[in-house]
């Protein structure tokens, strides 16, 4: 099972702009669960504890144990409200999940082994495509990170999807082709200089045109004279 982190909730019978401006003075933050074919439950969360755990960055991707007086169930953050100015967590939508809820979920992709990676080695730079992928999964296998192992890979290489490591029982969201996530790409200086020798050819070659050019152009010899004496 995936991690979790625990967070209480005191059930709320009322709704509405006034309701929850009023739990918000009393440091609680409105929130509703919703889901596996149950009504939904309003609820007010700790502020503290909804802010210190948005601020970890994992919500979206961790299970939370939520326990509303002595009833303990697994939910999941799919929806969060934030503070225009000072991105505090105004609201949170949790959904209800099983050991058989499946679900999209976007988790952050982790190129692991960079320093024995054969491209950057060399002095090649990791190129990120993708910082994250959306994945279908069991919200009981949510993983943290999909690793991408990069130790194989030299300058020039694409790195796919189908490189990365995913948990079992789970796919990419987008599964009709094999999609790039990172390429390792030549060192800045290389390209510069590979650049540099290119134009240099190329100048060569258009100083060698041109002057093929001025000597088509220039008369045959005794030619003005010819056409001084046809003239007369």
């Amino acid at each position: 099972m995936t991690k979790s982190y625990t967070m209480s909730a005191v059930k709320r019978e009322r709704a509405g702009k006034g309701v929850a401006r009023a739990l918000r003075r009393e440091a609680q933050t409105p929130a509703v669960i919703y889901g596996d074919k149950q009504e939904p439950v309003t609820i007010s969360i700790p502020t503290k504890e909804a802010n210190l755990e948005f601020n970890k960055g994992h919500m979206f991707t961790t299970l939370c144990d939520l326990d509303i007086a002595g009833e303990k169930g697994l939910v999941l953050a799919r929806d969060i409200q934030l503070h225009p100015v000072s991105d505090n967590v105004l609201h949170v939508d949790f959904l209800r999940v099983t050991d058989k809820t499946k679900l999209t979920v976007a988790v952050a992709l982790n190129f692991i082994n960079q320093e024995e990676c054969a491209g950057i080695k060399e002095k090649g730079i990791l190129n990120v495509i993708r910082y994250e992928v959306d994945l279908v999964c069991k919200a009981v296998n949510i993983p943290e990170a999909i690793d991408v192992d990069l130790t194989k890979f030299e300058i020039g290489d694409s790195i796919k999807m189908s490189d990365a490591v995913l948990p079992e029982g789970s796919k990419p969201e987008i599964d009709d082709r094999d999609f790039t996530l990172a390429t390792i790409a030549a060192p800045r200086a290389i390209e510069e200089e590979v650049v540099e020798e290119e134009e240099g050819v190329e100048g060569e070659e258009g100083a060698e045109a041109s002057a093929e050019g001025a000597e088509g152009d220039a008369p045959a010899e005794g030619g003005e004279e010819k056409a001084e004496a046809k003239s007369e």
